[in-house]
């Protein structure tokens, strides 16, 4: 952190590129040099960085001459054909996507749980996957006071995990059932030509599918907590059954959690742990209504924690409501904090 880095960002016109850059700037990363680096289409448009207009540039395999970290966060596919053009230029790639997540050689990190497997890098650093990092952030305090065996998990997340199509879909779905002067009572369902980004609508709706299925029957992205879970932990015995779940949210995830725990467990000993954790803000004042809405997480740095109670179907069970902007922690933040540990 001594020496100003010479910083690229791969898909720096998206919506975490975006938070990328502005994380670097609200954290005063010392940067000697900013490259931002988009399609063909978005080459030559500029974006604000400290004050100043920053050209995007295209693209291309000569683009990392000079990088010193890599940010990716422009799809799977981008990130398998670049990144190793950007490792051979000797940069370190910090990659948002799932393309080198479970490899063995690339490690997975968020900072708060595992930022010592940042020193194992052979050139690429893997950011996982949004809702196993929110998850974790309240998660892995837990696991190292309680050791936790096993969670039942439900994810409410945000349609801009799926990005700025997503957005504007649930917008303009919300626009058009406005607009045709319906009341709370009458039927929410919209015509099929406003169905254009999710297989149904998700304006006034929920959609128990994140992700294609698996022959399981779970989706790829229900499996992400189990088994970036146990990489990220060093937990190999750690299980997850999750359902995800897209709800008509612009911004923030949310994951309500059932863990068992090796030790015995109780509400006072949890929020105790959760209050000393990085990172983590403890919302639990059930009498006040107060716990953990992504209204309030949307913008925010920490994942925030609440609805702490002992799981009346577990031993050794607790269950809990956390919440996280998965742009930031989810994401770019996470990113930033690994480019931080190098």
């Amino acid at each position: 952190m001594s020496q100003p880095k010479h910083v690229a960002i791969v898909g720096a016109t998206g919506a975490v590129g975006a938070e990328m850059i502005r994380c670097l700037e609200e954290r005063h990363f010392p940067i000697s040099q900013l490259t931002l680096l988009a399609s063909a289409r978005s080459a030559g448009k500029t974006l604000k960085f400290k004050g100043q207009d920053i050209i995007i540039k295209e693209l291309t395999p000569e683009s990392f001459e000079g990088v010193d970290i890599a940010l990716f966060s422009a799809g799977g596919g981008i990130s398998k054909e670049f990144a190793p053009y950007a490792v051979k230029a000797g940069a370190v790639v910090v990659d948002n996507s799932s393309a080198f997540r479970m490899d063995p050689t690339v490690p997975l990190v968020v900072p708060e749980v595992n930022a010592a497997d940042v020193k194992n890098h052979q050139g690429i650093i893997a950011n996982p996957n949004c809702t196993t990092a929110i998850s974790l952030m309240a998660l892995y305090p837990l696991h190292q006071a309680f050791g936790v065996k096993r969670v039942f998990a439900s994810s409410y997340q945000a349609v801009s995990g799926t990005g700025a199509q997503a957005i504007e879909e649930l917008a303009r779905q919300s626009r058009a059932w406005a607009n045709g002067g319906r009341t709370a009572w009458d039927d929410a369902r919209l015509p099929e030509s406003e169905v254009r980004v999710y297989p149904h609508q998700i304006a006034f709706n929920v959609l128990p599918q994140v992700d294609s299925f698996l022959d399981s029957g779970y989706t790829k992205e229900e499996m992400k907590l189990e088994n970036e879970g146990r990489k990220i932990m060093h937990h190999p015995d750690f299980r997850a059954s999750v359902t995800c779940v897209r709800v008509p949210v612009f911004r923030a995830h949310s994951v309500a959690i059932s863990a068992e725990f090796e030790k015995p467990i109780t509400v006072e000993a949890a929020r105790a742990v959760l209050a000393g954790a990085p990172g983590l803000d403890v919302v639990d004042d059930p009498a006040a209504k107060k716990y953990p809405l992504p209204l309030d997480a949307a913008g925010k740095d920490n994942c925030a924690v609440g609805r702490l109670r002992m799981d009346c179907a577990l031993d050794n069970g607790l269950c809990f409501w956390v919440a996280g902007d998965q742009l930031l922690k989810g994401a770019a933040l996470n990113a930033v904090q690994i480019a931080e540990c190098l």
